[in-house]
């Protein structure tokens, strides 16, 4: 995994299980790979993903089984949806509008640009 920005990496982690498992790759009780496993698969110390598997479970995103490892929480996806959709209405729609502003970017382009970009998605998925 290649690490970036300022973000301490054990987030970066975290943020990465967080995306894996909206995307389906971890469902709700499923175990995930043990610390060991997965510091190797991102190719980061055991101390990095035991930092990561502490911060979600403080999120409630995860619970640990005495003995048996780290396992997915009953409405984990809820909870990440939540903690992003929150996270982009307070920082990343602020920071889009300033730019948007700075650029004399009105709401009508922005929408025409979104129905492109649903209309290409759905171009590219084929029809349903």
């Amino acid at each position: 995994m290649e690490f970036k920005g300022q973000q301490p990496i054990y987030l970066q982690i975290a943020e990465l299980i967080c995306s894996q498992i909206l995307e389906g790759t971890y469902a709700e009780d499923d175990r995930l790979p043990s610390v060991r496993e997965y510091a190797t698969q991102v190719e980061v110390n055991v101390n990095t993903l035991v930092r990561s598997y502490d911060w979600l479970s403080q999120q409630g995103i995860i619970y640990n089984r005495r003995g048996l490892g780290y396992y997915v929480s009953p409405g984990a996806v809820g909870c990440i949806s939540s903690q992003r959709r929150r996270y982009f209405f307070d920082h990343t729609l602020p920071e889009v509008f300033t730019v948007m502003q700075s650029l004399g970017i009105g709401t009508d382009e922005v929408m025409r640009a979104h129905d492109q970009f649903l209309h290409n998605r759905q171009t590219a998925d084929g029809p349903t």
